[in-house]
């Protein structure tokens, strides 16, 4: 069993057997030293290696072995040797010849090309001038309407561009041996030189130098200038806007609200977050939740500070000691504040309900008069926060937290009008629901056929908000009426009745109960 190796030729992977690797070394060592390690050498080594790389490539595709000595041989005949093309020039009229019966292929010419080198391609291709191609093509796109200018895109587009000297060489019909890629590339270094040699030679080069030096440097301070005074105004924009954000979160958080108005990065004014928070969470839990927020919004504000004093002062601090500590703290800042979170989001884990009822006494009435009690709370102060289902009132100097009761009309099993009121609650666990159903306040009072329901329900003394709600029921026998009064409309909720009545359209009417259902009534 023969040694094999893994080799790398011109970025592709192959496997060689170790007398094959020996062959293969020795004949590009002899390259090297032939061709110098000059940059045009080693340009000419680095197309031999990607030819040698091609015919590789394709003998490994046919049989998919490892290279042997065999293939390795079979290459340097035909690439050749140094020795082979070091001898007289006499030899040029043979190699012409076998150059002709090399097969073409066509590519788009990137050292002739005037767009995408697909004339040059062709031309090369056919052993035509490409200025012939292109007139060719100019007046087609005018013949054909456009289409030749389509048929070059397309060209364009499925023909590959000659990247290397190899492929160079096909498309001219040569083989791509050693030799033909020497000469290649040196005519090529030939006529760079040369037309760089015209140009520096001719006056339009000096002149131009000089002019295009002079435009550069004042090109070149106009945008130092620009691009510093645009990084000090950036800088003190950061500036500006960190220390309005520092200002807003303080007066936000621990003053109690925002003086700053219309400022960016500064909530509105009158938002008292700290007094608000504690109607919903735990005791304590709102000075750990503010010093987080504090810690998770005050930290990015006191990076822009430092950013935008480095871009205006442009002094340089490698401490990167500090900046590492400050994301720290923000990331731990951050997970607590979701781990309180989480922990205050159980609160409204459970649910329960506790459901009352109450006849009202007046057999003789044959219509229940409902009507909305005197509101207590107008003449405290109010806060608006502009949340469905409560408000919060300062009586006495303390924020009490109030909620809006919700009146339904329905059918009744008895002869008798009986009202239920329905108090709702969550909780962490279900006793603690209960409990909180237990501390809700809610009153209405009846005067012979009247009865007046107040607009508010209390939650308790020291209570937290854990979505109460007050759900009350007048049941209506059929065959009786009730009537809704004007100020009610605050209150009542979804009543179904035969005419299919918005709620708001029902106030200040008769409502009889009849066995298609609640139907309105003239009186």
């Amino acid at each position: 069993m023969k040694k094999t190796f893994t080799i790398n030729i011109s970025g592709t992977i192959f496997h060689i057997e170790e007398d094959a690797y020996d062959v293969l070394q020795k004949y590009l060592i002899n390259l090297k030293n032939h061709f110098g390690t000059d940059e045009e050498g080693k340009e000419i080594i680095a197309d031999i290696e990607a030819r040698i790389a091609e015919i590789f490539s394709a003998k490994n595709a046919e049989e998919k072995k490892v290279i042997t000595v065999e293939w390795v041989n079979e290459m340097v005949e035909t690439m050749g040797t140094p020795e082979d093309f070091a001898e007289e020039e006499g030899e040029e009229d043979v190699s012409i010849a076998s150059e002709a019966k090399r097969k073409r292929r066509l590519y788009r010419d990137p050292d002739h090309r005037v767009l995408g080198g697909v004339c040059g391609g062709l031309g090369a291709y056919f052993s035509m001038d490409p200025v012939v191609l292109r007139i060719i093509f100019v007046v087609l796109f005018f013949v054909t309407s456009g289409a030749a200018g389509l048929a070059y895109i397309i060209l364009w587009i499925a023909v590959p561009k000659a990247v290397n000297t190899a492929q160079r060489l096909e498309m001219r019909g040569q083989e791509a041996t050693v030799k033909n890629i020497e000469k290649s590339i040196k005519e090529e270094v030939k006529e760079v030189k040369e037309s760089y040699r015209k140009f520096k030679e001719s006056d339009t080069y000096s002149k131009g130098k000089k002019s295009m030096e002079g435009a550069g440097d004042v090109v070149y301070n106009i945008f130092k200038v620009i691009l510093k005074v645009f990084v000090i105004v950036f800088g003190v924009f950061l500036i500006i806007s960190g220390f309005l954000g520092i200002l807003g979160l303080v007066s936000s958080m621990i003053i109690g609200q925002s003086f700053v108005d219309g400022m960016p990065l500064i909530w509105g004014p009158e938002i008292h977050v700290p007094n608000m928070l504690n109607h919903f969470v735990e005791p304590g839990t709102v000075t750990w939740g503010l010093i987080l927020v504090g810690l998770i919004m005050g930290i990015p504000l006191l990076a822009l500070i430092y950013i935008g004093t480095k871009l205006v002062f442009r002094f340089k601090s490698n401490n990167a000691a500090i900046a590492l500590s400050m994301v720290g703290v923000w990331l731990v800042s951050l997970f607590a504040l979701l781990i309180l979170s989480v922990g205050q989001v159980g609160n409204y884990k459970r649910s329960s309900s506790i459901t009352k009822s109450e006849t009202i006494s007046c057999d003789s009435c044959q219509t229940l008069y409902l009507r909305l009690a005197e509101d207590k709370l107008k003449e405290y102060a109010e806060i608006d926060w502009d949340v469905e289902g409560f408000k919060v009132a300062v009586i006495d100097g303390e924020e009490v937290v109030v909620g809006h009761p919700q009146l339904d009309v329905v059918r009744a099993t008895s002869n008798e009008f009986v009202i239920t009121v329905r108090h709702a609650s969550r909780g962490k666990t279900r006793e603690e629901a209960k409990e909180w159903c237990e501390e809700m306040v809610y009153h209405f009072n009846q005067s012979d056929s009247t009865v007046y329901f107040d607009p508010y329900f209390f939650i308790g003394d020291d209570g937290k908000w854990r979505g109460q709600e007050v759900d009350i029921k007048v049941k209506v026998p059929e065959g009786k009426a009730v009537y809704l009064g004007n100020d009610l409309i605050q209150i009542i909720h979804d009543i179904e009745n035969v005419s299919n009545t918005w709620d708001g359209d029902m106030v200040d009417k008769y409502w009889q109960m009849k066995p298609e259902g609640l139907t309105e009534i003239a009186k």
